[in-house]
């Protein structure tokens, strides 16, 4: 039976929330609270999750969201009048505590051309947003293989809520890809779990092009091991294609999620 490739939460609706802080952790690297009473129905399901995050255009005085729940949203938006329709856009759920009805979601600060990085970069105290919970694509057939886990700066995010989740007795080998050595994090150390910081430092590039080129030059864990790529589209497309074709993994093995496509902007 092929891997399962995707989980939904069981219960999915749109939630109206509120910035409740923002913080800056390094100089690409911000995290947006947002908070609801609506929270605590929220189906968390931690790792991977996404959610559709909804936030108001520049000059909006508030926030129009379509009335729906289940997947009808899709459809509503698009009645909406373009001049007041919300962007839309999905973020790793950095963290959730439904009992506080507080979530997280980390955004990558890349200047205000970004819809998404100029909301984060303003945002304040009380402006609205809307929540749709999405599901998780890091799926492991079985939580004893070895695994590789590889990201660019926008799934940087997923791979550490991967770790915040991780098993007792992970084995695994993580290469992150940020912008600057100062984005580079202190977590708490996992045995058995290797993290290898790459930092651009000036060096330009296409993002995930240097995490691509230093796991095709690294050793790689020996015999049967379950791979979550996440990034710019050419690092899960092209790690895979070099997995399978000169690793001999099959393909079943790698969960290849790509967030977006350098030169295209995001729809909505």
């Amino acid at each position: 039976m092929p891997a399962l490739r995707f989980r939904n939460p069981a219960f999915r609706t749109l939630i109206r929330a509120r910035v409740a802080r923002v913080t800056r952790l390094t100089p690409h690297f911000i995290t947006v609270t947002l908070a609801s009473e609506e929270m605590g129905g929220f189906d968390y399901l931690g790792v991977d999750q996404a959610v559709r995050l909804f936030f108001p255009r520049r000059g909006q005085d508030g926030l129009r969201l379509p009335n729906s729940s289940g997947n009808s949203w899709i459809a509503k938006i698009y009645l909406i009048p373009a001049a007041v329709r919300p962007h839309v856009r999905n973020y790793t759920i950095r963290a959730c505590r439904p009992d506080a009805g507080e979530l997280d979601i980390e955004f990558v600060a890349h200047g205000d051309d970004s819809p998404a990085s100029h909301w984060a970069t303003h945002a304040r105290p009380g402006d609205e947003a809307g929540l749709f919970p999405e599901g998780i694509q890091y799926l492991p057939p079985d939580p004893r293989v070895p695994q590789l886990l590889v990201a660019d700066e926008s799934a940087v995010p997923a791979v550490l809520s991967i770790l915040d989740h991780a098993p007792a007795g992970l084995r695994a080998s993580v290469f992150l890809e940020v912008p600057t050595s100062s984005d580079i994090r202190i977590f708490p150390a996992l045995a058995g779990v290797r993290v290898h910081w790459l930092p651009r430092d000036g060096r330009g590039g296409i993002p995930g092009a240097l995490a691509l080129e230093t796991v095709r030059a690294a050793a790689l864990p020996p015999g049967e091991f379950y791979t979550f790529v996440a990034g710019e589209s050419a690092l899960p497309t092209g790690l895979r294609r070099h997995l399978v074709n000169d690793r001999g993994r099959p393909r079943s093995s790698v969960t290849c999620v790509g967030y977006w496509r350098h030169g295209r902007a995001s729809l909505g």
